[in-house]
């Protein structure tokens, strides 16, 4: 990825992590639900997770950058998820603002984890990222923590969104699969209704 222009606001993901994340809520809820659960709405959940980093409603521009596996070309629990053909160069207008999204496949001698460490060190390295929220699997907390620390700034809010809550660290901590159930279109009133009907 190039250094050229960010935006105020990045949204960074492991778009492999996300995915399995999508796949593994798809499979558990339409058991407890019982009823057959859409694909994720790719745009309804960089919303969300825009919100959940902070973001209030306005005219933004934000950057999402989905970094996957080579052999990978596609979301599989999400639509839109083909890579090149519906997601790379595309953008589209929600409440809070325009955005923009960026597919990046790894190369044959890097590990993706080594990709998302050097695209946030660059991110973070950019003076006018205010705001930027990382998707990423709990494996890669520590990795994450020294880079975040070594690079933390008070003109930033960085959000770290997983599936298992984390501690310390210079970063906030939200939760992914808020964003995901969002996306997946299960709301918390239906799981209630499940649960205590």
């Amino acid at each position: 990825m190039s250094e050229n222009k960010w935006t105020e606001n990045v949204i960074l993901a492991d778009a492999d992590y996300v995915d399995s994340v999508a796949f593994d809520l798809t499979v558990n809820f339409e058991r407890m639900l019982g009823r057959r659960i859409p694909k994720a709405d790719l745009a309804q959940w960089a919303e969300c997770m825009a919100l959940d980093g902070g973001l209030k409603e306005g005219d933004h521009e934000v950057q999402v950058v989905l970094i996957h596996e080579r052999q990978n070309d596609r979301m599989q629990c999400f639509a839109p998820g083909n890579y090149q053909e519906e997601l790379n160069g595309k953008a589209f207008r929600g409440s809070l603002g325009e955005f923009t999204i960026t597919a990046v496949q790894t190369e044959e001698l890097a590990p993706k984890e080594q990709l998302l460490l050097d695209t946030i060190e660059m991110v973070c390295q950019q003076e006018g990222v205010r705001r930027l929220m990382l998707a990423v699997p709990d494996s890669m907390m520590d990795a994450l923590r020294s880079v975040l620390r070594r690079l933390d700034s008070d003109d930033r809010r960085t959000t770290v969104f997983t599936m298992q809550p984390v501690q310390g660290g210079a970063f906030r901590h939200e939760l992914l699969g808020y964003s995901m159930l969002a996306a997946l279109g299960i709301s918390s009133r239906e799981i209630d209704e499940k649960l205590n009907g």
